[in-house]
């Protein structure tokens, strides 16, 4: 079973504003872009392949080597629109499933990404104290059920087929960044 990490980082991040008027994937989080941690920690899960799917802003210079770069146009249309490019880039890579996760969460390591994506299941979720969180492992037998409009992504299949879930408990901190002060909320 060939499994890849799809890291989505197109939004806007519109409920982040910064005086600076910077892009929240662009912050500064302990020393480095806040995008950098979950890339690294998708990449380091060890999968066939790792996505970065991007639209919103240029994140190209941060991408680590060995990351295939897939672009969103319409990325202003929401989450599924990202969630639909992840999926078209597994089917050419020829993977059997992706773990989706978020460029705005830092503190999901690449265990939590390995431990999704060895699940058998048609959908994994990662739990963190007993709450769903990403990353999500979406089985290839799944992906034409996915929402292809709106900003909803995984989530809404998982409320149509609840029995097609497995949870998967996962160590780390889900935190993810929505606003200036989830950023300044985090201990550094």
């Amino acid at each position: 079973m060939r499994a890849g990490a799809a890291v989505l980082c197109a939004g806007g991040g519109s409920r982040y504003r910064p005086s600076s008027g910077e892009h929240k994937l662009l912050a500064p989080f302990r020393g480095r872009p806040l995008v950098s941690w979950a890339l690294e920690h998708a990449l380091g899960a060890g999968l066939e392949a790792t996505v970065v799917v991007t639209g919103a802003v240029d994140i190209a210079g941060l991408l680590p080597a060995g990351v295939t770069r897939v672009e969103n146009p319409s990325w202003e249309s929401g989450i599924a629109s990202s969630l639909q490019c992840a999926v078209v880039a597994a089917r050419r890579l020829g993977l059997d499933a992706i773990v989706v996760g978020l460029g705005d969460q830092p503190l999901v390591p690449a265990p939590a990404w390995r431990a999704v994506a060895v699940s058998c299941a048609p959908i994994a979720v990662a739990t963190y104290g007993g709450a769903r969180r990403h990353p999500v492992r979406l089985d290839r037998s799944v992906w034409a059920e996915l929402p292809t409009t709106g900003d909803e992504g995984a989530r809404a299949l998982m409320r149509r087929r609840p029995g097609l879930v497995e949870e998967v408990a996962c160590e780390g901190d889900p935190f993810d960044v929505d606003t200036v002060a989830d950023l300044s909320d985090v201990e550094v």
